[in-house]
């Protein structure tokens, strides 16, 4: 999607412009055609509070409310977001001297944090409860002594947020071929923690690269890579044998996202591809289809997988089946600043749980 820059906001092209206008075409199989649909799939619990985030911000002050980076990395939410009067900034001093700014899903370092005081923002961290988790793990164990090997990409802002809480203690790890060749301070007192929306398999290649090379590297306490995308994973890993085509909706910029692509070529998809919109599957790649095999990422609006399965029934593939790997029942708790309404009521989903 072509945006169109005025000054720090992002000017978006109208609504439902990405809709697809000639209809996919079928084409003749020797098989019956059908569509796999993973679950689980789309939204996980610190998506949807980040995004509720900015809904509840908007609802409470008005419009503006600043967004630092995407509260999410998906085009239509930020799309959507933007349209209803949030503004998305790259840094803090973009925003004018006390007005409200949301801090992304992603996480921020402290000296993010910093800034915003400094310049009397009026701060709402919509930061993923697993994030921070990781961040509080860097935080122990500088002052413990050890040296963190992040396994995570570089650039990503989840990673240099993470890096940001120990940046002295802290080497990225990209990828596993840079497990081969980084160096380190200290090879004795070395752990890893991990980037949250990494593939499980590259994650764990990486740190098996890297106990090659440190031996004394030892394990975090507990799995950092969230559940939202291990599951994403795993359901993808039991549909991708039987399917000649499977489509990821979710944005370029969404590393779990991409992860998935990755993952369904790996454990026998024919072919894989990612898609923002229904709009942009093409033709070509339903020629010899029969089984397709439909996921999203963690950040992607369900909406948007139902717009895809609306436009291949157009091409025949009606016959639609969910393998469901496991069920995600999680809700986590609204950050403080919006727990309650203009009235002072309590909202619903205030203090997380299970869904019933």
């Amino acid at each position: 999607m072509n945006l169109v820059s005025n000054g720090s906001a992002a000017v978006f092209p109208p609504a439902h412009s990405h809709r697809r206008t000639v209809p996919l075409a079928a084409v003749a199989v020797d098989r019956p055609k059908r569509i796999v649909l993973a679950a689980p799939r789309g939204y996980c619990a610190g998506v949807d509070r980040a995004v509720i985030a900015v809904e509840k911000a908007l609802d409470q002050y008005g419009s503006p409310v600043y967004v630092r980076k995407e509260i999410v990395h998906n085009v239509e939410v930020v799309r959507d977001l933007t349209q209803r009067g949030a503004v998305f900034i790259n840094e803090v001093d973009e925003a004018p001297e006390g007005a409200h700014l949301v801090f992304s899903a992603h996480g921020v370092s402290p000296a993010v944090k910093a800034d915003a005081a400094s310049r009397n923002l009026l701060s709402i961290d919509a930061t993923c409860p697993l994030v921070t988790k990781v961040h509080r793990e860097a935080e122990r164990f500088s002052r413990q002594g050890f040296h963190i090997l992040l396994v995570g990409h570089i650039g990503h802002e989840e990673v240099e947020g993470t890096f940001g809480h120990a940046p002295d203690q802290t080497t990225i790890v990209h990828d596993p071929d840079a497990a081969d060749t980084v160096e380190v301070p200290d090879t004795e007192n070395l752990i890893w923690l991990s980037q949250t929306t990494l593939s499980v398999d590259e994650a764990m290649e990486t740190v098996a690269r890297l106990r090659a090379r440190f031996p004394h590297l030892q394990d975090p306490p507990s799995d950092d890579i969230c559940y939202a995308t291990q599951n994403r994973q795993v359901a993808m890993k039991k549909i991708a044998p039987e399917c000649d085509l499977v489509i990821v909706v979710g944005s370029a910029n969404s590393s779990n996202s991409v992860r998935l692509v990755e993952v369904a070529a790996e454990y026998g998809a024919r072919a894989a591809y990612r898609v923002d919109y229904a709009s942009e599957i093409k033709q070509e790649w339903l020629e010899g289809v029969a089984t397709i095999g439909i996921s999203s990422g963690a950040s992607v609006p369900e909406m948007l997988v139902q717009e895809v399965i609306a436009d291949l029934a157009e091409a025949g593939y009606v016959d639609v089946e969910t393998v469901q790997t496991t069920t995600e029942d999680l809700v986590f708790s609204l950050p403080k600043e919006l727990r309650t309404n203009a009235n002072g009521e309590q909202d619903e989903r205030a203090l997380g749980g299970r869904r019933s």
